[in-house]
C-alpha cells in the first residue's frame, strides 16, 4: 500500500470513529441530504452537525453542493473513493490474517502428527 493510500485510510478511519458520523454515512447511503435534514434525523443541533460534516468533508467521505435555487442550502453526498481504499486495506488485512491462521493450523496439525508418531 502506498503512503498516499495509507493516509487516505487513516483519514477515513478517523472520520468514521464517531458514531454520529457513521450515522450520517448510513443516511447518505440512501440519498444526498441537506445539512438541516441530517441534523434533525440524527438529533443534533446545527453547530454540532456542522462540526461532524466538516470532519467527514476533511476525511474525503462526503462532498457538499449548493442547489442553483438556493446557495445557502448545503446538500451532502457520499464520495466513494476513501471507502474503496478502506475496503482494499481491509481485504489485504483479511488475506494476511487468513494466511497466518492457515500456517498456524498446519503447524499445529504437524505437531500433533509428530506427537502421535513419537517423533
Amino acid at each position: 500500500m502506498t503512503s498516499a493510500a495509507r493516509a487516505t485510510v487513516d483519514r477515513t478511519l478517523a472520520a468514521l470513529a464517531d458514531p454520529h458520523r457513521r450515522r450520517v454515512i448510513d443516511l447518505l447511503r440512501e440519498r444526498p441530504r441537506a445539512a438541516g435534514d441530517l441534523a434533525r434525523t440524527v438529533g443534533l443541533a446545527a453547530p454540532a452537525m456542522s462540526r461532524h460534516l466538516r470532519a467527514l468533508r476533511e476525511g474525503g467521505l462526503v462532498e457538499e453542493s449548493h442547489p442553483p435555487f438556493d446557495a445557502r442550502l448545503r446538500v451532502y453526498a457520499l464520495r466513494p473513493g476513501p471507502m474503496i481504499e478502506l475496503m482494499k486495506w481491509l481485504e489485504e488485512t483479511e488475506r494476511l490474517w487468513s494466511e497466518q491462521l492457515a500456517a498456524f493450523k498446519a503447524h499445529l496439525e504437524q505437531a500433533a502428527a509428530d506427537e502421535e508418531s513419537g517423533e
